[in-house]
């Protein structure tokens, strides 16, 4: 027994010897080439360039091609270089490269580090789920299922059609006693709702709704909006014009709102990142950002890159938030709990 104790000793001495050698000899071949502070300029521009971006991302102009938005609805990703120029940095034995990794490192941990830890508590007073479902959804009756089961007291469903509306309606109706439909948005829940009144958001037909929501622990402005899709194209860049004048005509309806608890739900076509759509997130909470685990990007479903589906609120507390799994649409669903 003493001396198979001692084998397995030696054994792990001895791999521990090799690592340390090979880390001495990566050491002394990289202290003694002068070249390590000549050699990966390029790579460090990148990385300079790259953290520049993520800084001065607010100084982008949205003149050509509304470029300052597309970047800031991708900007989380842009950390993906980084490992991609830490590889090169080595490989090339550029210590002017490592170094110049420091920024874009630092900047995306001070942006984006809060949000890859878990936030979510458990409880609350209030669960809200919102789904833009696909106009185009092969399994509308599934898909409100699917919804249901996240146990939402409240749920806002988008991009509803005339033909689908019913089917949505006998899905649901077991599990909601109160809902109302304005246009191609509507709203379910388990409380009653007065004051229900579409949202003009400027684009000739009703793709946002308003109503009050009668909780046991007071009334909640509930607001469900489907903000005009942007598009990304050669010769004209990342079109977004309609999207910025709904987001502004929202903006200024919840600025107007008489009830000191606000929530909105619905597919804003834009992240919390998105400078044009300041008029509405400068007044309201992401429960994502304030209670989430992780990103809770919703888009596209099938490989999600960016959070466009949002819970916002005002005058209530966020307890958690997360998304929920993959339904008929091509966007996740995204549910909250809050404190009242």
């Amino acid at each position: 027994m003493a001396q198979a104790y001692k084998a397995e000793t030696d054994s792990g001495g001895s791999q521990h010897d090799r690592q340390g050698s090979r880390l001495r000899r990566l050491a002394d071949g990289w202290r003694g080439d002068p070249g390590i502070w000549r050699r990966g300029l390029i790579t460090a521009g990148i990385a300079v360039l790259v953290g520049l971006v993520m800084l001065l991302h607010a100084q982008i102009p949205n003149g050509v091609g509304n470029l300052g938005s597309l970047t800031e609805t991708f900007l989380p990703w842009l950390g993906v270089f980084v490992p991609v120029l830490l590889v090169v940095a080595v490989a090339r034995k550029s210590a002017t490269a490592l170094i110049a990794l420091v920024l874009p490192v630092a900047v995306w941990f001070s942006a984006f580090g809060g949000l890859i830890t878990d936030k979510s508590g458990s409880g609350g007073d209030l669960t809200v789920a919102t789904h833009n479902v696909n106009a185009d959804n092969p399994d509308p009756s599934g898909t409100a299922r699917d919804v249901a089961a996240s146990g939402a007291d409240i749920v806002a469903l988008e991009e509803l059609t005339a033909s689908a509306v019913p089917t949505y309606e006998r899905a649901l109706a077991g599990t909601y006693k109160y809902h109302s439909v304005q246009g191609t948005v509507g709203v379910w829940s388990k409380y009653p709702l007065t004051g229900t009144k579409p949202v003009d958001i400027k684009l000739g037909w009703t793709r946002a709704m308003r109503t009050t929501v009668d909780t046991p622990k007071g009334q909640v402005a509930v607001y469900v909006a489907h903000l005009p899709s942007v598009r990304v194209k050669l010769d004209a860049g990342f079109t977004a014009g309609q999207r910025d004048d709904s987001a502004d005509a929202l903006g200024e309806a919840i600025g107007d709102e008489k009830l000191g608890r606000v929530v909105l739900l619905g597919d804003l076509n834009g992240t919390m990142n998105d400078r044009a759509l300041n008029a509405v997130t400068s007044q309201l909470r992401s429960t994502q950002g304030a209670a989430g685990d992780g990103f809770g990007f919703s888009w596209p479903a099938s490989f999600p890159m960016a959070r466009i589906d949002q819970i916002l609120v005002k005058g209530v507390e966020p307890v958690s938030s997360w998304t929920l799994p993959e339904t008929g649409s091509d966007h996740l669903p995204v549910a909250a709990s809050v404190d009242l």
